[in-house]
């Protein structure tokens, strides 16, 4: 999941950026500012992947001093997109690291290509919580506390490591993206940590979780994640012949 701010005054501009990224899944929104004060404090305090920065000075005395102050504080800088009415400041945006530019006011299409940008340039970072989001209701996972995820028609049950079985009201897919490189998708109904796997059986078609001894089917069409998983689990064994 990639978390996103907006820093802006322009309620339109705002509500425009929500309604596109509303259309990917891999997209959170974790809250508006318009001051210094808060915008800081966000961001220190939530990590956010993305930020959309009004850089007209209206919004903000000095945005550029503010992006390079913040380069102090935090060690995963955020990739800032600006938001102007002209290009007089691009030369500054470039300058200061920022990774696109939209102009006001904001089209549908622009956004959209700036998305697609991100997600193409960018990969997401390997987070150690997912957020599941139901209404009004937001559950945390650790993802190292994920033993494996199990497709059950429009739904997704997530195998804890504590014995707790989480359900989501999401497809297998939806979490494809969000989940760290460690997660294998092995099977139409199923996606595995394999940091839990104790053991592969090629001839079972069966992974086996070292809690809880679970056994996790495969299949043919995913042979190939099998063999990657195989592969990085045995870089250090050895022939054992009974």
């Amino acid at each position: 999941m990639r978390n996103y701010l907006i820093i802006d005054t322009d309620s339109k501009s705002i509500q425009i950026i929500k309604n596109v990224l509303d259309d990917y899944m891999d997209f959170n929104c974790i809250g508006t500012s318009a001051n210094y004060e808060d915008s800081m404090n966000i961001i220190l305090r939530e990590s956010p992947d993305l930020v959309f920065f009004n850089i007209d000075k209206d919004v903000l005395e000095n945005p550029f001093e503010f992006a390079k102050e913040l380069n102090l504080f935090n060690e995963d800088f955020p990739v800032f997109i600006a938001i102007s009415s002209s290009k007089s400041n691009l030369y500054e945006v470039i300058k200061s690291g920022f990774f696109d530019i939209l102009l006001k006011p904001l089209s549908e299409l622009e956004i959209r290509k700036t998305i697609l940008k991100v997600l193409k340039k960018i990969p997401t970072q390997a987070k150690k919580n997912i957020c599941l989001k139901s209404y009004k209701d937001y559950q945390y996972l650790n993802t190292d506390e994920i033993l494996f995820l199990k497709a059950d028609n429009n739904t997704t049950d997530f195998y804890m490591n504590d014995g707790n079985i989480i359900n989501a009201y999401k497809t297998l897919k939806t979490f494809e993206s969000m989940l760290p490189n460690n997660f294998y998708r092995i099977h139409k109904s199923y996606m595995i940590n394999k940091n839990f796997i104790s053991r592969i059986q090629f001839g079972k078609f069966t992974c086996t979780i070292k809690r809880n001894r679970y056994e996790v089917p495969f299949t043919k069409t995913y042979i190939k994640s099998i063999k990657l998983i195989n592969k990085s689990l045995s870089n250090y064994s050895y022939l054992s012949v009974s």
